[in-house]
């Protein structure tokens, strides 16, 4: 019998990835997708053949229909993870259009998307779960973030609208808010200096792994485990969200 198959975008690498293992640890067949071939073959060698791999533009629409299309063959789709994004470290009055737009392209209009391939697939075979990966830069401003960070803020904004949209057909959405995690993406735009500047606001003082985000997303997966729980904006983050005066000491 067909295993329950997730797709995850940006699958090849970071959180995706990391996510992608999680899940075929729960025993689902896992459809990545990447625009990034070397990282494709990568996770290849670390998933094998438990996962399909794909390069893919999230924001060509044609495309993802099609591999979401493929995904749902090769079993019951009952997940979809959006985690393809790009980032930027940028002052705001240096912040051109062109930057701008292409962050929004990937992390917005990627997003909706894959969700909506994936609702259309799944509102016909018993609904699932939609796992949107924000960001606490959508959810507090942050120094840099005005591309990113507004794009993440859409991106919570329209996990909550897909949440009510979808509920009668037995589909969940809800969005991860990862903070500062070490992932390529951020090893690419923190320097020192941003690094230092998280670790004073963070009152964990470290940064994340892609596998405690991994944990997060499979258990929105998993309707055993979250079945009560859509529209909802979680952060994992070591505390940066909800924190109001901090100490600087340890």
């Amino acid at each position: 019998m067909p295993k329950d198959c997730v797709a995850i975008t940006g699958g090849a690498s970071g959180i995706g990835l990391a996510s992608a293992a999680a899940c075929v640890a729960r025993g689902w067949k896992v459809a990545v997708c990447d625009r990034d071939i070397r990282a494709l073959a990568a996770a290849e060698t670390r998933l094998g053949d438990r996962a399909t791999y794909t390069a893919v533009d999230v924001t060509d629409e044609t495309a993802v229909e099609a591999w979401i299309e493929a995904a749902a063959g090769q079993g019951r789709l009952i997940g979809c993870v959006t985690s393809a994004g790009r980032g930027a470290d940028v002052p705001a009055l240096q912040t051109g259009a062109d930057l701008f737009r292409a962050i929004h392209e990937v992390n917005v209009l990627g997003t909706f998307l894959a969700a909506k391939a994936a609702a259309r697939v799944m509102q016909d075979t018993g609904g699932g779960s939609i796992v949107t990966i924000a960001s606490v830069s959508g959810v507090r401003g942050s120094k840099g973030r005005v591309a990113y960070g507004s794009s993440k803020a859409a991106v919570i904004n329209m996990t909550q609208v897909l949440a009510v949209d979808l509920a009668h057909k037995g589909i969940r959405v809800n969005a991860v808010c990862p903070g500062p995690v070490e992932t390529p993406m951020v090893a690419e735009i923190h320097d020192q200096a941003t690094r230092d500047h998280w670790l004073r606001h963070v009152p964990m003082r470290r940064y994340g792994t892609v596998d405690e985000i991994a944990s997060l997303v499979a258990f929105l997966l998993d309707e055993t485990q979250s079945s009560f729980v859509t529209g909802q904006a979680i952060a994992a983050d070591g505390g940066f969200a909800g924190a109001g005066l901090t100490s600087l000491q340890g």
